[in-house]
């Protein structure tokens, strides 16, 4: 499980790429190396990957194809930075919402607002993946917890403070680029229900 609070960002120093497989390595900062070992969970831009090698600050990771697939994790090149969490450990403060690190699908950034001393950024889902999305409800993006605010179908906005932008790499977002997203399972859930339950009664027949 993570927060959805990001601890910091990571270079991606090597790609080894394979047909439908990939190993990327990371330079994780020095605060995220104490007691990491092969096998524990560190979040990519939210989606939760294994640890296959450590080699002081340099840490290898396996993308599998399905990974490939959903997330944005395929298009890095070495030199990107992504967005990184370690897994959450019991008794730690659940600042942002509690996160799997299992990816929907991506989003694309439609428009980018900068002021000052905030930023809007406008991201499309999907339409098979809007109907989950609920003003003011809770969504990951590459592994970010954020407040949804406005929603005009597939389309949403979030905001950013200047604390979310120099913590993680949403501040290089530009239209076109693709976000990993991460749906609150509960909106999920209950709509996923509504709709089986409407189905269900639609076809029984009358009395």
């Amino acid at each position: 499980m993570f927060t959805g609070i990001i601890q910091g960002t990571a270079e991606v120093t090597a790609i080894n790429a394979r047909e439908r497989f990939r190993t990327h390595v990371v330079r994780l900062p020095g605060a995220l190396l104490d007691g990491l070992a092969p096998g524990a969970s560190v979040a990519h831009n939210g989606c939760c990957l294994t640890v296959t090698r450590i080699d002081g600050p340099e840490i290898a990771f396996d993308l599998m194809e399905e990974t490939l697939r959903v997330t944005n994790l395929g298009e890095l090149a070495v030199g990107d930075r992504v967005n990184v969490e370690r897994a959450a450990r019991f008794g730690d403060e659940i600042g942002g919402h509690a996160m799997s690190g299992h990816i929907l699908c991506t989003a694309e950034v439609t428009d980018v607002v900068a002021s000052d001393d905030n930023r809007e950024i406008r991201f499309r889902l999907p339409d098979a993946h809007a109907r989950y999305l609920f003003t003011k409800g809770y969504i990951g993006i590459d592994g970010i917890s954020l407040t949804l605010g406005a929603v005009d179908g597939p389309e949403f906005s979030v905001h950013l403070i200047p604390e979310t932008l120099a913590r993680t790499n949403l501040i290089t977002r530009r239209p076109g680029d693709r976000g990993n997203i991460e749906i609150d399972p509960q909106p999920q859930a209950i709509v996923e229900t509504v709709e089986r339950v409407l189905a269900e009664r639609a076809n029984v027949p009358d009395q």
